[in-house]
């Protein structure tokens, strides 16, 4: 969650949604992502909305911000009255929920169980620092109803880690999985990232066989990006530390793809890898096929059937816009029906599902069969009823020239690479 937050309309001060948008979400997964805006230390990289001070004042404070979230579940059930569907995915982000006490969490878990519902067979994820929990915590979150925990290893070279001013050691990752595994956790994420300052392609590789070792069943690599105002900008600007390498990115994402697959997880997202189908992150899923989700705290993003708001930034500020009886919200837009298209074009061509050729207009589905030609992307079926969202490998001739039924465009594996350049074509 960037800390910037951008214009926009001004947001209604009770919540109110069209009712178009509250019509729309009663067909769509419905998803809450529950942000902790809490870090024990900031990472230099880090740009997201996160505040090191335990107590904050107004309503901000770590002991108190379990409660005030809940209070914005309780809003969110307000203003959503006439949906009615149960939660199929939570997503406890931040920050470091686990920095909370276990029974906060349990807390804001119970307050959308007790007033959406969960789906059955719902995914209920936490991310966690590998320092910030132990058994008897990981015990208690299962017991509360999570499903899913995902630890921020990042590197297992300890020169990476300091760069990144991480503060966990580089084997606790790997023990915290364990932990996790032993406490009846049958999903495990490891994050990782690279292409770090004088991270070398043997630290890389280093990090990935850790990573393994641990057997996880899903895996996120993401490349170091950099964001203006943190303190690693900082540094690379005044020539301390190199800006990372476009062509020994792509080294080091070929390396991860070829290990990863050859211990048995696939790629289903161009930086997420999992061992089967069940093992995705159904919640992000939800975000990159533009469902439905509610956004828990302060600066989080919700999404409502085409209309968009984040809420203020300061904990405090949030605490007192909920304890006024006020929604948290900054400002909200409308997203037309050409915005939504181009987003599904953004964020559906990075799956291995594929993107259907239906969404391109006219120009896009000409550049869709440059990218084919120019060995990017293949063009497939459309997934099999009940194939779980796998993308069938048969190709048909009426499906090689766009005009298919069902057709749909799948990066290959350098087309990956390239995702960005593919979407600037599909995008003329």
């Amino acid at each position: 969650m960037p800390s910037t937050l951008p214009e926009g309309e001004v947001a209604p001060r009770d919540g109110a949604l069209p009712e178009s948008a509250v019509r729309e979400a009663a067909s769509r997964p419905l998803g809450f992502y529950l942000h902790v805006p809490f870090c024990a230390s900031r990472c230099g990289y880090c740009d997201f909305n996160t505040y090191t001070a335990k107590e904050l004042g107004g309503g901000g404070s770590q002991a108190s911000y379990a409660e005030t979230a809940v209070g914005e579940v309780r809003l969110a059930r307000r203003v959503l009255g006439e949906l009615d569907r149960p939660v199929d995915t939570v997503f406890f982000g931040g920050g470091t929920p686990t920095l909370l006490p276990a029974a906060d969490l349990a807390k804001m878990l119970a307050a959308v169980r007790d007033e959406f519902g969960l789906a059955p067979g719902a995914e209920v994820t936490t991310e966690a620092n590998p320092e910030s929990v132990d058994p008897a915590y990981l015990e208690a979150l299962l017991e509360a109803g999570f499903t899913r925990v995902s630890f921020g290893m990042q590197s297992a070279s300890t020169h990476v880690l300091k760069i990144l001013d991480r503060q966990h050691t580089p084997g606790r990752a790997l023990q915290a999985v364990k932990e996790a595994t032993a406490a009846g956790f049958q999903h495990v994420n490891l994050d990782l990232i690279y292409g770090t300052p004088g991270e070398t392609l043997d630290d890389w590789r280093a990090s990935l066989e850790s990573a393994l070792s641990a057997q996880p069943d899903h895996v996120s690599a993401y490349a170091l990006i950099v964001e203006d105002g943190t303190q690693l900008a900082r540094r690379i600007r005044r020539g301390e530390l190199p800006m990372p390498d476009d062509d020994d990115l792509a080294d080091k994402y070929v390396l991860a793809d070829e290990l990863l697959s050859a211990e048995g997880l696939r790629w289903y997202e161009v930086s997420n890898w999992a061992r089967s189908t069940a093992a995705r992150c159904r919640h992000n899923e939800l975000y990159w096929r533009g469902d439905t989700w509610w956004g828990i705290g302060p600066g989080a993003h919700s999404h409502v059937g085409g209309t968009r708001w984040w809420n203020v930034k300061h904990p405090t500020a949030y605490a007192e816009r909920l304890n006024a009886g006020e929604s948290p919200a900054h400002a909200r837009e409308t997203l037309d029906e050409e915005t939504r298209r181009i987003e599904r074009v953004l964020l559906e061509v990075r799956l291995a599902d594929g993107l259907p050729l239906t969404v391109l207009d006219e120009a896009g589905r000409s550049a869709a069969r440059s990218v084919v030609q120019h060995g990017l992307a293949t063009l497939t079926s459309s997934p099999p009823p009940g194939d779980g969202g796998a993308v069938a490998g048969r190709r048909g001739e009426s499906e090689g020239d766009g005009s298919g039924p069902g057709a749909r465009l799948v990066l290959t594996d350098r087309g990956r690479l390239l995702a960005d350049a593919v979407v600037r074509d599909l995008l003329p």
